[in-house]
């Protein structure tokens, strides 16, 4: 890799490359089920070929190999010589697997390692047309000796008859200098022949520009309207245009075809060592976006749309470029501003304390006003950490593809709702979550189709990945239409592990069965395999859930599928909770935890299975005593007749929470536990309150696991 490269355009490939390889991943497997897609074919050979001239710019010859032999294959596909099989897709997809790995290691500054060499040969094998033994024009260009820095021919068109080095290219410019007055009589217009870049050497003129082009493609191939339009006089372009050049187009005297566009951009982008990449605008060498952002709507692009319209520069003011619109952050800036944002909510929830308690007119509308512009401030820096949940979406996909070609089952996956945002940090906690769901849908949910065929299903079974935003959370869904759960097989499975004894299995309901799957190596698999089976998974995605103070519930019916539910907070830094007093001490309780508030005899409760209880609406909840637990000085104190009694959930399961007083709801600002505190069973962090005191933030899974 070029170590000496601009850091700001080896940034710029990062970004944009990412963004198409993301997309490719995605876009292969919708592929393989719409192989006459041409749109999709086409969108699959740019966005390797954008990646590989990104790479030859950078000098990345590793990735640019791997990039160029997955390119032909899509050209020799989407010329109609080859057809899409699922063999030939795990060839691709192994080249991208190849092409990321790569990617990550340009990411870390470190060279990219090249792709086996059996690989290439698979992809240069499948670059040919069908039927035929030789290889085609676009696989034996691909044969040849990559050039450092080169983007090689994107095999878009059969006349290409291969790169030129770097050397050569310089001697071009050079004799290109030498001799200017000469070569620009091969231009569209004498009169420009003493036209010259005034941005110095890195530079070349319109007339240069005009040469270059019949050097590398024929003379007169390209002069005329094709490039003859003058940056500094548009009217005299326009005027100089109208004489007739010969173009092969077809489609006018401004127009060149598909196939010359992407041999110009063969030639132009990749050869970063000399001042031709960037172009007769003078701009900033930057191939990557200029392949990424050829129009791929447009069969027959007008070279002339690169250079500004007459209209912008008779306005006095031309339209800022859209890159100047966004600005890249690094994520810690804007953690810091989401805790100032944090602080900030603290001082407001203590002024709205201190002016509840004045008579003060002006305080009240000064508080109020406070209170207004706050929230509108943690909304928009919320929203500057908001990234779509498509990016997590975005794997599954490839997931479900291999794992039902490895499980020989036939899996169709739905997603609806890709585009809810959520906070960054959630964004990559629920990864692995979520891929692990999905394969056990995969694994567990779905039957193999000999089955589901003589049960009247299709072959073909489905599993749905959704998300939708409730309130200040969203709720993700995972479903299958695959056999679904037999609560009694389950119940019997918890006696045999020995999580509960016959006769409270017997007792638990359908719902608190499903949920026992995310109990610690309980699993239904009779056989392990390589995907599941060893009990170990379920336990680990509840864990992270409820780290991250959400919830997951399981629903199944026997025969039909099964659907889990996640539901987590749109952000973890401020959390709503339910403040509460337990003896003189604040606590606040997570506000997704809590069900209903009632006030309660506590002389009418009752015992099961030697735990107090009570019933409410015909329903029974373990009752506990959490000041108890939290507060040592009170243990030997007389328990109250009455007092406010809490339902928390975790999932399917609720219990009460007795306590001595609410104060209400209020947000709070999490900040973690000293080091003396770290890994207090029961405690997810400590908040300072509207009043100025300091409350712990009550964990209600580590609480009940740890004392209940």
């Amino acid at each position: 890799m070029a170590l000496e490269a601009d850091e700001d355009i080896l940034q710029d490939f990062l970004v944009e490359a990412g963004e198409i390889l993301e997309n490719l991943s995605e876009q292969l497997v919708d592929l393989e089920q719409h192989p006459d897609d041409a749109d999709l074919l086409n969108a699959i050979f740019r966005g390797f070929h954008t990646v590989k001239g990104g790479a030859g710019f950078l000098q990345l010859d590793a990735l640019v190999n791997c990039c160029h032999a997955a390119e032909n294959v899509f050209d020799i596909l989407r010329n109609h010589k080859r057809e899409v099989t699922s063999d030939l897709m795990d060839v691709v997809l192994e080249a991208l697997d190849n092409v990321n790995e790569m990617f990550d290691q340009v990411r870390n500054r470190e060279e990219p390692s090249p792709a086996p060499d059996e690989l290439i040969e698979a992809l240069k094998q499948y670059a040919t047309p069908e039927g035929e033994g030789g290889q085609p024009a676009a696989a034996q260009s691909s044969a040849q000796p990559e050039q450092a820095g080169g983007s090689q021919g994107s095999g878009a068109s059969g006349e290409d008859a291969g790169d030129i080095t770097d050397d050569e290219f310089e001697q071009l410019l050079d004799a290109l200098g030498d001799d200017n007055a000469s070569e620009s009589s091969q231009g569209s217009g004498g009169d420009q022949q003493q036209a010259s870049s005034s941005g110095g050497d890195d530079e070349i003129s319109e007339d240069e520009f005009e040469a270059l082009l019949d050097q590398l493609h024929g003379e007169g191939k390209f002069s005329g309207a094709a490039v003859s339009t003058d940056i500094d006089d548009p009217d005299k372009g326009a005027s100089e245009s109208a004489e007739p050049a010969p173009s092969n187009s077809g489609g006018g005297d401004d127009l060149i075809s598909d196939d010359e566009f992407e041999n110009l951009l063969d030639e132009l982008h990749g050869k970063g060592s000399g001042p031709s990449a960037q172009g007769a605008a003078g701009q900033q060498p930057a191939a990557p976006k200029k392949a990424e952002h050829k129009p791929e709507s447009k069969p027959e692009p007008r070279k002339k749309e690169d250079k500004p319209a007459p209209a912008a520069k008779s306005g006095g003011k031309e339209a800022a470029p859209k890159g100047d619109t966004t600005v890249r952050v690094d994520t810690s800036r804007l953690d810091d501003i989401m805790n100032m944002v944090g602080e900030l909510v603290l001082v407001r929830n203590r002024l709205q304390r201190l002016g509840s308690e004045s008579e003060d007119t002006e305080m009240h509308k000064a508080v109020s006003n406070l209170d207004v512009v706050t929230s509108d401030l943690q909304s928009a820096v919320m929203q500057t950490r908001m990234q779509p949940i498509k990016k997590v979406f975005g794997r599954f996909p490839r997931v479900v593809r291999d794992l039902s070609r490895n499980l020989k089952k036939e899996v169709e996956l739905v997603m609806h709702g890709e585009d809810t945002d959520l906070d960054k940090n959630l964004v990559e906690a629920l990864a692995d979550p979520l891929v692990h769901l999905v394969r056990n849908s995969v694994d567990h949910g779905i039957e193999d189709p000999d089955v589901r065929e003589k049960n009247g299903k299709p072959r073909k079974g489905t599993v749905t990945l959704s998300a939708e935003q409730e309130g200040d959370h969203i709720l993700l869904s995972i479903s299958d239409d695959g056999a679904g759960m037999d609560p009694e097989v389950l119940r019997r499975k918890a006696v045999e592990k020995g999580i509960y004894d016959e006769d409270a299995a017997a007792r638990l309901t359908d719902s608190e069965c499903y949920n026992l799957i995310l109990a610690a190596g309980f699993s239904t698999k009779d056989q392990i395999s390589d995907v599941s089976g060893r009990g170990v998974g379920m336990d680990v995605v509840k864990t992270k859930i409820s780290q991250l103070n959400g919830q997951i519930n399981i629903e199944s019916v026997k025969g039909k599928g099964s659907n889990i539910i996640i539901k987590v907070p749109l952000t973890l830094a401020i959390m709503p909770t339910l403040m509460i007093m337990l003896g003189d001490q604040s606590f606040a309780l997570p506000l997704v935890n809590v069900v209903e508030i009632f006030h309660l005899d506590l002389t009418k409760t009752n015992i099961v299975d030697g735990k107090e209880c009570i019933v409410v609406r015909e329903r029974v909840f373990p009752l506990f005593h959490v000041k108890r637990w939290l507060v040592p000085a009170s243990a030997g104190e007389e328990p109250p007749k009455d007092a406010h009694v809490v339902i928390v959930a975790m999932g399917t399961r609720q219990v009460g929470f007795v306590v001595d007083q609410l104060i209400g709801q209020e947000e709070v600002v999490i900040k973690p536990l000293g080091r003396a505190l770290q890994g207090t069973p029961g405690m997810a962090g400590a908040t300072i309150t509207g009043d100025g005191r300091i409350a712990l933030i009550i964990d209600v899974p580590s609480l009940l696991h740890h004392y209940g």
